[in-house]
């Protein structure tokens, strides 16, 4: 099982947070662009949020102009043209640099990548080579299974089993045999259990779950977490069965609390009870946006998107002071948008004034 080992330990760091709703609905992270003309990224950045257009089918992996240090104690690679990275480099090319100084609290820490259905072999490769270069591990998002979101708000995905897999191995292979922690398929296993899947489908979909953990483990250095849902969705008796089918035994571990807000104390212990059902496995929590826990006010339909007075959480690390909790890691990328929601932008893209809000709130 390949985690990276620890780092030196790290400095003083300033203080530390994709998207589920309570029944947890994803929001699939739009693809980022190449850095704008700083002038231009930084009117855009003076209204309320800011979207980023598709990044083209070269990535950009420079980094962006005027960068903080990325943190020293970071336990996976921290993409140098990331969006938080420009969001901060425009802001203090204007001159405000307080709202870069809070961004840098984003920009200078690992989030992850969310590999795109189009180009898999060759992204893949660019971002596990980039963090090669740079003697880190990658963290990947695998988000592509047929039927995700159940053809809701993040709709999409492989258009059957078949492409779903070739696009796994493509993965794969653009992986090679370079170092990377894979979290599996957000929502896959459980909108199978909360019937968002029809019946009918479940079968495959936890077979194409299986292949999946199967292949992407063929690889010398790769680790893979299979996505377990959150604190506030399926109770972890339920979900136990539907993992094992998923191919929990053969994955290194599983992951919670992705794109959520419950609190790191409350994903642990549902992350233990879980652990205890399928053979003891550890499990990884993200942490990215949970510093303040869930929203309670207003419509709780509506708590998962862009809610106010949320914070950032635990910084990510593999440090957590517990043997079964492989590490707290930013999955969900702060500061993208839940959706057209409270003033945001589409799904994925960059919301300026979210992502200063969760900053600003950070303890």
């Amino acid at each position: 099982m390949f985690f990276p080992a620890p780092p030196p330990a790290p400095p003083s760091e300033p203080p530390p947070a994709r998207v589920r709703r309570p029944g947890g609905r994803l929001r699939a992270p739009a693809r980022a662009a190449r850095p704008l003309a700083l002038a231009l990224a930084a009117a855009t950045l003076a209204g309320c949020g800011a979207a980023v257009s598709p990044r083209p089918a070269a990535m950009s992996l420079q980094p962006a102009a005027g960068p903080s240090a990325v943190d020293a104690g970071a336990p996976y690679w921290v993409n140098p043209d990331g969006k938080a990275a420009r969001a901060a480099a425009a802001h203090r090319a204007a001159g405000r640099t307080a709202e870069a100084g809070l961004l840098d609290r984003i920009a200078t820490r690992p989030v992850a990548e969310w590999i795109g259905p189009d180009r898999p072999e060759a992204e893949a490769r660019e971002l596990t080579g980039a963090a090669a270069r740079a003697g880190r591990a990658s963290l990947l998002v695998l988000y592509d299974v047929p039927g995700r979101d159940c053809g809701l708000h993040s709709a999409g995905g492989a258009p059957d089993g078949p492409a779903y897999l070739a696009w796994v191995d493509a993965v794969a292979r653009g992986i090679g045999s370079r170092r990377a922690t894979v979290v599996l398929e957000p929502d896959a296993v459980t909108h199978a259990v909360d019937g968002c899947l029809p019946e009918d489908r479940r079968a495959e979909r936890y077979s194409l779950l299986k292949a999946a953990v199967e292949r992407l483990k063929r690889q010398p250095a790769v680790t893979v977490h299979l996505d377990a849902g959150n604190a506030g969705w399926i109770a972890p008796d339920r979900l136990a069965e539907p993992l094992r089918e998923s191919g929990v035994a053969a994955a290194d571990g599983f992951a919670v609390n992705v794109s959520n807000f419950r609190t790191t104390a409350e994903s642990v212990a549902y992350g233990r009870r879980l652990s205890a059902l399928v053979g003891g496995k550890p499990f990884v929590v993200d942490t990215s946006r949970n510093g303040n826990g869930p929203y309670t006010e207003g419509d709780p339909a509506e708590s998962w998107c862009n809610p106010p007075g949320r914070a950032l959480g635990e910084p990510p690390t593999l440090r957590t002071g517990d043997p079964l909790v492989r590490a707290y890691l930013w999955i969900k990328r702060p500061g993208e948008s839940d959706g057209e929601c409270r003033g945001g932008p589409r799904a994925g893209e960059w919301f300026d004034a979210y992502a200063l809000e969760l900053a600003r709130n950070a303890r």
